[in-house]
């Protein structure tokens, strides 16, 4: 066994569905995934290749848990998305493939604090400090993969305090979870235990100290998480 110097830290982790934990290995996130939220962000949604940012893997809020609202914000913005857990690692993998590398699937939530990112983006500086936060990643249960018939198609939606904010369906992903994986193998390899989060589609906006966000993606599961 090996002497570390200090205590490790412990193993993040996601419910599945049924019973047992997923171990999060590294967070993965699509941006700008939905034509019509390209569009709410001034950009255009011409089809290009996807880019991604990350978050900590132990920024993950699971089984319902409250959020603390971040610091360093005044803007902090929910954005729905459906996210897919990667069961068998590789490089290179072919879309035809992919979704045999997907352990499962979930809902979940990329918090970002918008007031950071627009300041990065106007001065060309990273985004990590508006997107890879402490508790930036709210996930509900992960359904196994076998059953879920079809990962291309279905009604994703979040309620703010009761009030529907975004509502969607996967069919309207600019790139598929398959063209996603596949994509993202060829910059870095895929490991057990990683997570992607597949892009949100429009209506993303600021929340509050006290909002509830509940959020569904259909056949898939929802996830829930009170700003506190």
């Amino acid at each position: 066994m090996a002497d570390y110097v200090i205590a490790p830290p412990a193993q993040a982790a996601v419910p599945v569905a049924g019973g047992g934990l997923f171990p999060v290995r590294r967070i993965f996130c699509v941006g700008r995934n939905y034509a019509e939220h390209v569009r709410e962000m001034g950009g255009n949604p011409e089809r290009e290749a996807p880019f991604f940012f990350t978050k900590p893997a132990d920024a993950v809020v699971t089984d319902g848990a409250d959020m603390p609202y971040p610091p360093a914000t005044e803007n902090l913005h929910h954005e729905m998305e459906l996210v897919v857990a990667i069961g068998a690692g590789g490089a290179d993998i072919a879309v035809a493939d992919a979704l045999g590398h997907v352990f499962g699937y979930a809902a979940g939530l990329d918090m970002t604090r918008r007031d950071l990112q627009n300041e990065a983006k106007n001065t060309r500086r990273p985004w990590d400090m508006s997107k890879g936060f402490d508790h930036s990643a709210p996930i509900g249960e992960i359904l196994p993969a076998a059953r879920l018939a079809d990962p291309t198609t279905g009604k994703i939606e979040l309620k703010v305090n009761g009030a529907v904010r975004q509502t969607s369906d996967l069919s309207q992903m600019i790139w598929s979870v398959a063209e996603t994986v596949a994509y993202l193998s060829t910059l870095v390899r895929l490991a057990p235990g990683d997570l992607i989060f597949t892009g949100t589609p429009e209506g993303v906006a600021a929340v509050a100290r006290g909002d509830v966000l509940e959020g569904s993606v259909a056949g898939v599961g929802t996830v829930s998480v009170r700003i506190a």
